[in-house]
């Protein structure tokens, strides 16, 4: 079954970097677009990233732009996404996404940015 895992949240201070993975499986990677996005508390889930198939972005929120990128190895499964400068309007439970024939979901990583 698809399965969507993701790991490396954390806590860290503004201007700290982060690297968040999310490791697939469960169907062909290699041919769908994935996703990363967010919710905050008391806000709805939003798009952080979006990128092809190839790794290509196709979107990216214009609060990350400069700051955030986003990978994806084929070989491993998995879609990282590299967060940098990070502030404290970052803080959120950061989801994988997988457009196949539905949506699915990860079950979501903790980032706080706090000093």
């Amino acid at each position: 079954q698809v399965q969507l895992v993701e790991s490396g949240g954390g806590l860290v201070q503004p201007g700290e970097s982060l690297t968040l993975s999310c490791a697939a499986s469960g169907f062909a990677f290699s041919t769908y677009p994935m996703a990363w996005y967010r919710q905050a508390p008391g806000k709805e889930r939003e798009l952080v990233v979006d990128i092809n198939e190839r790794g290509g972005v196709i979107e990216i929120d214009d609060s990350v732009k400069g700051r955030f990128t986003v990978s994806r190895d084929i070989y491993r499964n998995a879609v990282r996404l590299q967060m940098n400068n990070l502030k404290p309007e970052d803080t959120a439970v950061y989801y994988c996404n997988a457009h196949l024939w539905r949506e699915f979901w990860g079950q979501g990583t903790q980032v706080t940015v706090s000093s």
